[in-house]
């Protein structure tokens, strides 16, 4: 079923600005696509026809892309992707992430910060997540906040992960014992004695 004239201008309007992105003219666009000039012309001038499915699968293909991020990721994800193209966009988590943020600050942040968002494992999305909601932690204290705190708690477990492969695993161990009695909750005490 082809896209709706509404869903081909939102199409148009990102090919158009990804074209761009790349430097290409409308003439290099057309040859990369597979596409004539009238149909790419038209496109680039963000025109009212309908896009046909093949013609969306053409422009995304030359444009590096799945049909299905070109209809389903911001714009700016998508540009970020044009210029590195390291950037995981096709990622599910990451789309879920951007599926179900509810929170305006935390869909302006994931637009401000593609590279950042990218970043995150699929349990610091789920943590993410679920500090959203009226009233809740992110609205209290940020988004960046939270997001600050997922990125130290990654290095962290990352410098603990080459330590425990050394011959300071033993010491290594030590510490973390001394800390986790510390900060464990005083019902789990008598338990593990």
């Amino acid at each position: 079923m082809p896209p709706t004239s509404e869903n081909s201008s939102v199409l148009a309007g990102k090919i158009a600005r990804l074209v761009q992105e790349r430097g290409w003219n409308m003439e290099e666009f057309a040859r990369l696509a597979g596409l004539n000039r009238l149909t790419v012309r038209d496109i680039l001038q963000q025109g009212h026809r309908r896009l046909r499915n093949a013609t969306v699968s053409a422009c995304a293909r030359a444009l590096g892309l799945t049909v299905g991020e070109l209809h389903d990721l911001p714009i700016e994800i998508l540009v970020t992707r044009i210029h590195n193209p390291s950037v995981p966009t096709t990622d599910d988590a990451l789309r879920r992430l951007y599926e179900q943020a509810t929170q305006p600050e935390l869909r302006a942040w994931l637009e401000r910060n593609p590279e950042r968002a990218g970043r995150l494992t699929p349990a610091e999305l789920d943590e993410l997540l679920s500090l959203q909601g009226t009233g809740g932690p992110m609205t209290a204290f940020g988004v960046e906040h939270f997001v600050d705190l997922i990125e130290r708690k990654r290095k962290l477990k990352e410098k603990v992960d080459a330590i425990a492969g050394t011959e300071y695993l033993d010491l290594l161990e030590q510490m973390v014992t001394l800390m986790y009695e510390k900060v464990r909750p005083y019902r789990d005490r008598g338990k593990s004695q």
